[in-house]
């Protein structure tokens, strides 16, 4: 984009920075949003920031496996006998989890199936495929119709739906081309407005994308938080809260680790207004009467709640199709020839017989 000569603002490229960053930096990334702000925050100091997680991150998974191969090491021992801090011969050495992270609450000493924010861990449930786990997601979702579903996706770039009719001040003449994470290419047929109900209030969402081919609806958070608002991923929560109204959404983080808010479409409508004047309404009510007639009417009382009338601006259609009268043809013509050719008829009085 700067090749093309377009300037490019230091807190755009953060951000695209941080939208960019693979799953494995998703607590890093919202670690970042949440102590420093964001519009402030340099390059420089934003690359600093990611490579200390990074070799942090590094340095906790060389321990995790150091820790693995003592342990493993220590558990068989000499022969049969015990080894150290083992139990018995066969049996298999227990690992630390000093430095095992969960996943739910990414604090270390526990599983995820251990995390004490599981409400009595009788709700985790534990797949060994991750097509069950987006299957389970799927089934919870569908309870809602497709234009109430929306995706919070800080990967995404702009606002993209599939749905033509949903949106209104359209740009049909806007063209684009938007990459998937599979590599794959969509083309955007346009762009608008569209009307989404949160809370029971009404909230304009704008450049919005239209791809016909897209199937799902994505809102993206780095389009939201350059509209203004202040996204907060904490808790296994999403909120969103505006400089003004506050808090205007809050949604828990689905099974499939996604953040999902439903809001329906509030389709845009069109309702066409005719506002008679009021001389062109009494004028009509009183089967096309003058003006000059009806305020003779006001004049002497003769209607009760008759105004006194102007002149109607429009001319009354009615009233000239009415009027209309043929003129009356002329017995005698008002210049005759005098000289022969002078006046020639054609085609006026159909064939004639020269004879």
């Amino acid at each position: 984009m700067t090749a093309h000569g377009e300037r490019m603002e230091q807190v755009v490229i953060v951000e695209k920075i941080l939208r960019s960053m693979t799953a494995k930096f998703n607590y890093v990334v919202c670690s970042i949003e949440e102590s420093n702000d964001v519009t402030a925050l340099s390059i420089d100091e934003l690359q600093s920031s990611l490579l200390v997680h990074e070799q942090r991150m590094k340095g906790q998974k060389d321990k995790d496996e150091e820790q693995a191969l003592k342990v493993t090491n220590a558990g068989r021992g000499n022969g049969r006998g015990r080894g150290i801090n083992a139990s018995r011969g066969r049996g298999r050495g227990r690992q630390s989890k000093e430095f095992v992270e969960c996943y739910k609450c990414h604090k270390l000493g526990h599983y995820q199936s251990e995390c004490p924010e599981w409400e009595g861990n009788t709700n985790f449930a534990e797949f060994n495929s991750e097509g069950e786990m987006m299957l389970m997601a799927k089934n919870e979702i569908c309870n809602n119709t497709k234009d109430e579903i929306w995706y919070l996706d800080s990967g995404c770039s702009n606002h993209m739906i599939g749905t033509k009719e949903w949106l209104f001040d359209i740009d049909g003449s806007f063209r684009e081309s938007v990459k998937l994470g599979n590599n794959s290419k969509m083309d955007v047929k346009g762009k608008g407005n569209i009307k989404l109900c949160i809370g029971g209030k009404i909230f304009i969402i704008t450049d919005v994308y239209y791809l016909p081919e897209l199937s799902s609806n994505l809102l993206s958070i780095g389009q939201l938080q350059e509209k203004g608002l202040t996204v907060v991923f904490k808790n296994n929560k999403c909120q969103m809260f505006h400089q003004s109204k506050g808090l205007i959404l809050e949604t828990n983080m689905s099974p499939n680790r996604m953040y999902v808010v439903c809001a329906p479409v509030v389709l845009p409508m069109f309702v066409q207004a005719i506002r008679l004047d009021e001389s062109q309404l009494w004028h009509i009510r009183y089967g096309h009467l003058s003006i000059n007639g009806l305020n003779v009417l006001a004049k002497k009382d003769m209607v009760k709640g008759l105004p006194n009338l102007k002149e109607i601006e429009e001319k009354c259609v009615d009233c000239l199709v009415g009027k209309q009268h043929r003129d009356t043809i002329p017995k005698q013509a008002n210049w005759r020839a005098t000289m022969k050719l002078e006046l020639v008829h054609s085609d006026v009085c159909g064939p004639i017989n020269p004879q």
